[in-house]
């Protein structure tokens, strides 16, 4: 029959303290050189934690384009704080679908957007692929779990979707895009779509499925035909 015990106080045996010390001593660690590390890490600001995820040349991308910072704002106002005085979340929010031809920004664009949401405070989980490299992911094979991986991008807040159109058309493609698509459209998850083809291709190219979708869950940017890469290397 169990017995009511008495909590034990520091005065009953050894404290936390004393067996911690115990412990370290066991493992050949030197109390005195556990006591004189720092409490804390050097601290690193949103925008640092930022720049390490960005590729190398967009880690100075910055949104310049009227309706991509109009777009920003929007998601920026449907951000919600998770617990009082806990910083804003992206949960939900309107996409945008960024078309034009090779070398336009778009993708300067996209990362900039990225940005400009850290920079107004806002909690940003989000992942970047290219259509292509998504694609290859998706294909079966021993070495990876094709529905883990598509799990993966269809829940993360927010996405970048790089080049959508780049990869030749298939049914795969298609189904693939589909599903992607229509996961984030049902769950309101904000994504930013950049694509080289015209708004009118899309359809031939995705099926209507996936333009309905794309239709009502994105406000669509065409960006001028001036190939900013050729400049840059002109200037």
């Amino acid at each position: 029959m169990r017995t009511h015990r008495d909590p034990q106080t520091l005065a009953d045996g050894p404290t936390i303290l004393d067996r911690m010390a115990g412990i370290l001593a066991a493992r050949g660690i030197d109390r005195a050189t556990v006591d004189a590390l720092p409490d804390e890490a050097e601290p690193f600001s949103t925008e640092q934690a930022l720049s390490a995820g960005l590729p190398p040349r967009y880690r100075d991308a910055a949104a310049d384009h009227p309706l991509v910072l109009a777009w920003t704002r929007q998601v920026a106002a449907q951000a919600v704080a998770p617990s009082t005085g806990a910083r804003r979340q992206l949960t939900t929010g309107p996409s945008l679908l960024m078309a034009g031809v090779t070398g336009t920004g778009k993708t300067h664009q996209a990362y900039g957007a990225v940005r400009v949401l850290v920079q107004a405070g806002i909690g940003v989980r989000w992942r970047a692929t290219t259509a292509a490299d998504l694609y290859a992911e998706l294909r079966p094979s021993s070495d990876t779990d094709a529905e883990r991986v598509l799990a993966a991008y269809s829940r993360v807040p927010l996405l970048i979707l790089d080049d959508l159109g780049a990869a030749k058309s298939s049914e795969f493609v298609e189904e693939q895009t589909y599903r992607l698509i229509n996961r984030r459209y049902n769950h309101c998850l904000p994504t930013l779509i950049t694509t080289n083809l015209q708004i009118r291709d899309l359809k031939a190219y995705l099926g209507d499925r996936v333009t309905s979708r794309l239709a009502q869950m994105t406000t669509r940017v065409e960006f001028e035909p001036v190939d900013r890469r050729r400049l840059q290397r002109a200037a």
